[in-house]
């Protein structure tokens, strides 16, 4: 079961996660893309959208992976 944004702090944290593994790894591992996808889909649109801007925003390397799902 994905993980859901109940919240924009959920938001927040899933970019922290993201920069922190873009800072080691080239690449985002496949497990956490789908989990992030899993909750692009299962989350509130609007969450989403804030993901999105804040992706753009904080690891714009990133928008590669869930282009798609906007």
């Amino acid at each position: 079961m994905p993980y859901r944004w109940k919240t924009k702090v959920a938001v927040d944290e899933t970019i922290v996660v993201i920069m922190n593994v873009l800072d080691k790894n080239p690449d985002l591992p496949n497990w956490l893309i789908a989990t992030i996808i899993g909750s692009i889909e299962d989350s509130d649109k609007k969450l989403v959208k804030y993901f999105f801007e804040e992706v753009e925003k904080h690891a714009p390397s990133a928008m590669k992976y869930f282009e798609s799902r906007q």
